[in-house]
């Protein structure tokens, strides 16, 4: 054959970053975006909140003066109980105001204000570290850190006084009833105002991130393993992620192309391995840390399920979350593939992954209540009043039918998988991907400040247990020097040193495991563990062998022993077909 389709061809490497630099792929951006589309996910996803925001001052004051007018204007008592029903009927509208004004001023933080730290703060780290010598000294670097993140707290507040200064001319904050007859007028004092308060913000926070980021416990190689009393009780952990699954026999994988293995067999191995495994040594969990599918399609979800299924005894102790790839919106061929906010895409992304969590896990696993208290029954339970409505969005999609569908998703994490004995082991299971919209910027990563406090309370609700924090992105970067600074921006959460700052308390009873840079790390940050999961399919070719973890942990005096792993080869698949 003068082209042999098994083996791939160019369009299989069109948004591999193995392949391609960032720039290189940015750079095809432009042939392939729409840039109508792009301006009108601008319009919704920035420009309206920003109005929205800037506009609730006005809003709020011409309110407060046509009141305080008419106070001036009545008398008397019937006067005075029609002033009393125009101010309750202005204090329940401003209550939705004030949720439109709150939702939109976090919409702007998680897209604008903690991106342009976490981005000043790792290219100062990134600076700092390209100074040092590989084998710098741990305490050196721990320093290095710490003054390149209250260098970004710095800086990031004098960009923000700059920017203030500039719009605080065009800015307007008191409005009256000649606004609501002329709108427009509202635009330039709105967006003004919007600048002004999240460069206030910003200004005050980078200065707070930076001082805390700066002061917090810097991120270590482990250094060595801990040991247990041979009467300690353990547990067995297979730790994989990144299998991304692909739905066709000869597909290659959107990130790797053909750098990659093809297909799915080297996840078949690993399942095989790990059955022949169990079967001798038993395992007490298979833990994979997201990015289970490539795009999140149905036929990768299938071929997912499909390959549980072939071994009954792993899929018992198997415990999934979302991966950016499975939830975000991603394109093999198109790196410049957009969806609007609001899409039912992602919507039906979400339930993809949410049914198979289900499948896989749903009677084993609880959620919280709506306060985020306190646990609320199994994560089946709670899906069953809302398995029709799920069933006929996926078979019909539309946006009528997705409405509600993203507080199911939101309600459904944490999910807490409860230690057996009060002391035992259990795991917390956090969704750390960031709305994302757009195919190159899919890999952003953030908690929900809420789903942060729910972790805290599970802890602290089993006071004796041992637990695993699993999430799909690394909550800081590694302390070693990147290759290039791409690989320090849109990997790790951008409110990763918060998650880790709130978990200090706990931290001496926790192992946080995650995946998502598809490389193997075991470090520390403080007493929290932190380990990495290498990707058993994507970092080399089909001629090539692939690995993966198995971990014990131990229970300790002081809390949680992490064990030395055992590490798994698995090898070559047989050489590629030639034409």
């Amino acid at each position: 054959m003068i082209i042999e389709p098994r083996n791939g061809d160019a369009e299989d490497d069109a948004s591999s970053t193995k392949k391609h630099s960032l720039i290189a792929i940015a750079g095809s951006l432009l042939g392939e975006i729409s840039l109508p589309k792009l301006a009108l996910a601008w319009v919704l996803g920035a420009l309206l909140p920003s109005l929205l925001l800037g506009a609730a001052p006005l809003v709020v004051t011409a309110w407060f003066a046509s009141v305080s007018g008419r106070v001036v204007a009545l008398a008397g008592i019937g006067s005075l109980v029609l002033l009393a029903l125009v101010g309750i009927v202005g204090w329940y509208g401003f209550r939705p105001l004030f949720r439109i004004a709150e939702k939109s001023f976090w919409s702007l933080n998680a897209l604008v204000v903690q991106p342009g730290y976490a981005v000043c703060r790792e290219g100062l780290q990134h600076l700092a570290e390209s100074f040092s010598s590989v084998g710098a000294d741990p305490d050196k670097r721990a320093r290095l850190r710490a003054g390149s993140a209250i260098g970004a707290g710095l800086l990031g507040c004098a960009v923000a006084g700059a920017v203030f200064a500039l719009v605080w001319p065009a800015t307007r904050w008191s409005g009256g009833f000649a606004d609501f007859i002329d709108p427009l007028r509202l635009v330039v004092p709105a967006l003004a105002n919007a600048v002004a308060l999240m460069s206030v913000y910003l200004a005050v926070a980078s200065l707070l991130w930076g001082m805390a980021d700066g002061l917090m416990d810097q991120p270590r190689d482990l250094g060595g393993f801990d040991t247990a009393a041979a009467s300690a009780r353990r547990w067995r952990v297979a730790h994989l992620s990144d299998v991304h699954v692909v739905g066709e026999r000869y597909g290659f994988r959107i990130e790797s192309g053909r750098a990659g293995p093809r297909g799915n067999e080297r996840f078949l191995q690993v399942l095989d391995r790990l059955a022949e495994i169990h079967e001798s040594e038993p395992l007490d969990l298979l833990l994979i840390t997201g990015d289970m599918t490539d795009a999140g399609r149905s036929a990768e979800w299938g071929e997912f399920l499909d390959a549980m299924e072939r071994h009954p005894a792993l899929a018992g102790r198997c415990l999934i979350l979302p991966g950016n790839h499975d939830v975000n919106i991603v394109d093999r061929a198109n790196p410049a593939r957009l969806e609007l906010p609001g899409s039912p895409g992602k919507h039906l992304r979400q339930m993809r992954t949410l049914s198979a969590m289900a499948a896989l896990q749903g009677e084993r696993v609880q959620v919280f209540d709506q306060r985020r208290t306190r646990l609320a029954g199994s994560l089946s339970a709670a899906l069953e009043p809302h398995r029709e409505k799920i069933a006929a969005f996926a078979d019909a999609g539309g946006l009528r039918r997705a409405v509600g569908l993203e507080a199911v998703w939101a309600d459904a994490f944490p999910m807490v998988l409860p230690p057996a004995e009060p002391d035992g082991l259990g795991v917390i299971l956090l969704n750390s991907n960031a709305e994302a919209h757009f195919s190159f910027t899919n890999a952003l990563g953030l908690v929900a400040e809420e789903d942060m406090q729910a972790t805290i309370a599970a802890a602290r609700a089993f006071p004796q247990a041992r637990w695993i924090l699993a999430l799909h992105h690394h909550p800081i970067e590694y302390p070693k020097p990147a290759k290039a600074f791409s690989e320090r921006i849109g990997t790790a959460l951008i409110n990763g040193s918060r998650l880790l700052r709130l978990l200090r308390p706990v931290a001496a009873r926790m192992v946080a495991m995650h995946g998502h840079r598809h490389i193997d790390w075991i470090g520390r940050c403080g007493a929290l563990k932190i380990v990495s999961a290498p990707s058993p399919v994507m970092e080399a070719t089909n001629a090539e062998p692939t690995c993966f973890y198995i971990h014990t942990l131990a229970a300790a005096p002081e809390g949680i022993a992490l064990l030395e792993p055992q590490r798994i080869l698995i090898a070559p698949a047989p050489p590629a077909i030639t034409a």
